[in-house]
This record gives structure tokens, C-alpha cells and sequence, in this order.
């Protein structure tokens, strides 16, 4: 199999729609990290991401036939693009069936590229039901985005540029991991002439249908998949790709959310391209592999997969950015309620920058402060300030990877209840649609009051969103029952730390 796969590689057509595309150096980051770190710049395909190598691969394998009925696919991200553009180029009629959730951006950019563009469904489960409704009904062709060997191959041309463009050193080669068309393509080639050279994936740890299948000895479905990075929220490793590519690959690493957002920035300041969160995966994984086995000196390359995010995206990447280098800690901190604690609190604290602080008198005695504390990256200097904290006397909690309070605490107001009363709390995810806040009412029962509401638009497909419900004391064994018939994703923050010192 392996060289077949290399041989359909070498055959594949893609340079009549996507370019070669360069390595870039980034030397801050190599001097920072002490390996030599290098950037395959897929985001500077005419559809900014790679994903139009492989939809054209698979078109130009059509017969004329199956061309002149015209080709579908059910997609909310790159591979639309791609496949629009493969379509334009080679005459062929287009259709694409995305999710009503799917951001405008993206919507627009496959119709300019001459696509049908057909809204239906919430999920991507319903897009492709309906797709399939239109091939019985119209006779298209079905383009995968990554489970079929015509697609790989295309992928696969890739690693082939890799190993032209880089003819020295080479250690490893990071690549991110949705639904495994782009690892099996890169590791096929890759591993057939050099061996020697490790292909480490990366995915995003809500999302890691790969390691989760090498972990079982088979392909499993995801139970929930993250949609923070939405180039590779696939619950399921593709049949083809994961046959490929589960004898060949040297690792599997997972990253989270903070960790992708800091990769973003480390690209830009070396390359100035503002990747998507999925692009920077790569790279996310590369500095993780070298936290983790100390790595010095060797060259290190992972690929920048695409560069198609909403600018609004853009202030949220940016919030965790310093999070996901360990250079901000947050703090929940107790300090005595009395003219002249802050001032001692600070002191404390010594010479660090203060980089949020948020505090509501609530309490005669106590006072509870939200902090945010510039430190150094490893973690070694949060535990040291904590410990300070701790010996001077305040009690400290460490929110710093808690994400109820990154996504929500830090920018609610109010302050606390004059009163106490029972409160469920949950936060969720709602698809940015029209009329999903009232679907989710709409299942709750008439004798439940909202008592807490909280939601930020960040620019993706999902709106974060926390909730505060007064439940009669009948339906407090049922809450979830409710919320699994709305199918919204959802996590109990009822007992969160953050919760219980800001809000309760």
C-alpha cells in the first residue's frame, strides 16, 4: 500500500490549481525554543489552505461523464473553498451544502469562487444528509474532504515539497490532524524515502479522533468534538487515511485551546500571516514536543494548514494568547475587606505587571479580587508566586486553566445575589444562529427561572454561553435529561471554583 500511495503522490494533479508553497524560517521562534524551526506556508494557497490539492486531485480523476452531472460536497470550511475553485477551473458545476451556523466569510468566499452554496441544518451531520438527498435526486459526484485515496494523494504532494525544499536536516515534521487526509499523505511519502524523519500529528484534545483510534486499535467515534479549532473538529478518523497512516507516524500530541492561540501569534511574528486556529495546530504540538523531551538543536517543521478565520475571531485568540504561553496567571485571591489591603497586596505581588483586576464589594469582611499576574513561561514562576501569596497569608486559588473563568467570569458584572438561593449553573455551547437562544428556552419548563446569563460573540460557528437557573426541587434530578434533548453541548459548573467565589 505504502508505494502505491507514493505513486499516486508523483501522479497527482494539483498544480493546476494550487501552488508550491514555500518554507518559511522563523527565526524568532528558533532562537526562543533553541531548535531551528521552519513553517510550510500553506496558507498562501489561492484558497488559503491546502485542502484545494486534494479536492482537485479527486475532480481531475472524474470521468467526463460524471463531470458534465456536476460535483457536491457538505463542508463549513476549507475544503468548500477548494472545491469551488477546482470546479471553476475545470468547467464543472459545483455545489456546496454548509450548516445555517457557518460564518459569512466563508459562505461568501465559496460563492465568489462560482459554487451553488446550499444552507441547510444546524450541524454537519445534517448538511451531508441533505447532500446525499441532492446526489440521488441530481446525480452529482461526492467529493470527500479526506476519507479516499484520490484526495490523500493530493494531500500527500505536500510532504513531497517538504523533502525537495528541505534537503538537509530534517528531525520531524509536525502535521495537523482533523480528519487524516493530510497526515496520511505527508507520512506515506515522507516515511517511503527518508524513514529516518518523525511524523508527529497534532490534534486538538477535544477533538482527537486519531489518538483515540490508535489508543482503541481501531477507528472510534468521538462522543463530543471541541469546535475551537473548526478546520479539524471531526469526531471520526477517515477509513482510508487511518489505514495509511497508523504504521507510519512516530506520535500523536494534543494541544489545548490557550496553546493554539499562542501558535497563532508565534506565526505571525515570524511570518506576519494570521493562521486559523486549526493552522497553527502544528506548530502548537512542535513547541509541546519540545517541552516535553527537551529538544535542542534539531530542525523541527511543522505545516501552517490555512489562514481562513473571521478578523472577530481575532480579540479572543488574542485574550488567551498569553495564557497559552504561561506567561499570565490568573488568580481567585482573598484579601482582607479594609482601606489599605490592595496597597499590601500588591506589594506582595512585588515588581510583576498587573494585567487585570477585577473586584465588587459583596463582603463586610472578605474581599474576593479576579487577578491577572504577568509570569514566566514554564509554570515554575506561577507556583513560586502562588506559594509567596500563600505564606503571606491569602487564601489563593488558581484559575489560570480553569475556563469557566476564562471565558466568562473575568467580563461578568453584578457582583453576587443579596440573597442566597439555589441556583443551577451550566455553560454551553449555542450555534450562532438565529433563534438558538430560543430553541434552548423553548425545552426548558415554564417554571424555571434564568437567574444568571452570560455570552460573548467570538466570531466562530459557536457562541460560549453560561447559565444560571433557579430549578424546583422536582426537576433537579432531571436537569440534564432536558438539556440532552436539545443536543447543545454542555458542562455542570455548579461547584467551580470561579463560580463559588464570584458569582454565588
Amino acid at each position: 500500500m505504502l508505494e502505491d500511495t507514493v505513486k499516486k503522490i508523483l501522479q497527482a494533479r494539483v498544480y493546476e490549481a494550487a501552488h508550491e508553497t514555500p518554507i518559511s524560517p522563523a527565526p524568532f521562534l528558533s532562537r526562543r525554543l533553541n531548535n531551528q524551526i521552519l513553517i510550510k506556508r500553506e496558507d498562501l494557497q489561492p484558497v488559503y489552505s491546502f485542502k484545494v490539492r486534494g479536492a482537485y486531485n479527486k475532480m481531475a480523476m472524474l470521468s467526463e461523464e460524471q463531470k458534465a452531472k456536476g460535483v457536491i460536497a457538505a463542508s463549513a470550511g476549507n475544503h468548500a473553498q477548494g472545491l469551488a475553485l477546482s470546479a471553476k477551473k475545470l468547467g464543472v458545476k459545483a455545489v456546496i451544502v454548509m450548516p445555517r451556523i457557518t460564518p459569512d466569510i466563508k459562505v461568501q468566499a465559496v460563492r465568489a469562487r462560482g459554487a451553488k452554496v446550499v444552507l441547510r441544518g444546524d450541524a454537519f451531520s445534517e448538511a451531508l444528509a441533505h447532500a446525499l438527498e441532492l446526489i440521488e435526486e441530481h446525480g452529482y459526484t461526492y467529493i470527500p474532504p479526506f476519507d479516499d485515496i484520490d484526495v490523500v494523494a493530493g494531500q500527500g504532494t505536500v510532504g513531497m515539497e517538504i523533502l525537495r525544499q528541505q534537503t538537509g536536516r530534517l528531525d520531524a515534521i509536525f502535521v495537523p490532524v482533523g480528519g487524516g487526509g493530510l497526515i496520511a499523505g505527508v507520512a506515506a511519502y515522507v516515511k517511503y524515502l527518508r524513514p529516518e524523519v518523525k511524523v508527529i500529528g497534532v490534534e486538538a484534545e477535544d477533538s482527537a479522533c486519531l489518538k483515540a483510534a490508535l489508543d482503541a486499535g481501531e477507528r472510534v467515534v468521538l462522543d463530543q468534538v471541541g469546535v475551537f479549532a473548526e478546520g479539524v473538529a471531526v469526531a471520526q478518523i477517515g477509513e482510508v487515511p487511518f489505514s495509511i497512516a497508523r504504521d507510519l507516524i512516530d506520535d500523536v500530541i494534543t494541544v489545548n485551546t490557550d496553546e493554539m492561540c499562542a501558535a497563532v501569534k508565534d506565526i505571525f511574528e515570524d511570518t506576519r500571516a494570521v493562521s486559523e486556529t486549526s493552522g497553527a495546530l502544528s506548530l502548537a504540538g512542535l513547541k509541546k514536543y519540545i517541552q516535553q523531551t527537551g529538544a535542542e538543536g534539531e530542525t523541527l517543521l511543522c505545516i501552517n494548514s490555512g489562514a481562513n478565520t473571521n478578523f472577530d475571531r481575532l480579540q479572543h485568540i488574542a485574550e488567551r494568547t498569553e495564557l497559552g504561553e504561561q506567561r499570565e496567571a490568573i488568580l481567585a485571591v482573598t484579601i482582607p475587606e479594609r482601606p489599605g489591603s490592595f496597597k499590601k497586596f500588591c506589594r506582595t505581588i512585588g515588581k510583576r505587571m498587573v494585567t487585570e483586576f477585577n473586584y465588587r464589594y459583596a463582603d463586610p469582611e472578605d474581599a474576593h479580587i479576579f487577578v491577572g499576574v504577568q509570569v514566566k513561561p514554564g509554570g515554575d514562576d506561577r507556583a513560586e508566586l502562588i506559594r509567596k501569596l500563600r505564606e503571606a497569608g491569602y487564601p489563593v486559588e488558581d484559575l489560570t486553566d480553569n475556563e469557566l473563568a476564562k471565558l466568562h467570569i473575568r467580563h461578568l458584572g453584578g457582583g453576587r445575589p443579596k440573597e442566597h438561593f439555589e441556583e443551577q449553573v451550566y455553560r454551553f455551547e449555542f450555534p450562532e444562529r438565529p433563534g438558538a437562544l430560543m430553541n434552548f428556552l423553548t425545552h426548558l419548563p415554564a417554571d424555571w427561572n434564568i437567574s444568571l446569563f452570560h455570552y460573548r460573540n467570538h466570531g466562530a460557528a459557536y457562541g460560549r454561553v453560561l447559565v444560571g437557573m433557579q430549578v424546583p426541587n422536582g426537576d433537579r434530578g432531571h436537569v440534564e435529561e432536558y438539556f440532552d434533548r436539545i443536543g447543545y453541548r454542555y458542562w455542570k459548573e455548579t461547584d467551580n471554583a470561579a463560580y463559588r467565589l464570584f458569582m454565588a
